[in-house]
């Protein structure tokens, strides 16, 4: 079985970033007494309630997307496959033991 692929679990997680990411920002312009504007400032340098603000908290949810990708799909494909080959081993030696 192959592993997983960066760009598919990267582009994956920016869609779901994208996605939360638009409708916190639309709750804040909704209900602005339970607003997370400072949140997003630290969490997105150069947010702002602008056009430009928004486009660049766009950008980066893109961003932090792909580098959790970056992170992560490389770790679970190392442990996958030595979970893979443990079992593997494991088949092999029931195998071996039946034909005795």
């Amino acid at each position: 079985m192959r592993g997983l692929r960066i760009t598919t679990v990267g582009w994956s997680l920016s869609v779901l970033l994208l996605v939360t990411y638009v409708l916190c920002v639309l709750w804040d312009l909704l209900f602005p007494g339970w607003a997370m504007y400072r949140v997003w400032q630290v969490l997105f340098p150069g947010f702002g309630w602008s056009l430009g603000g928004f486009l660049i908290g766009l950008v980066e949810t893109v961003v932090y997307g792909f580098y959790a990708a970056v992170v992560f799909v490389p770790v679970y494909n190392y442990l996958h496959r030595r979970e893979m080959a443990a079992d593997l081993a494991e088949e092999q030696q029931r195998i071996s033991v039946a034909h005795r």
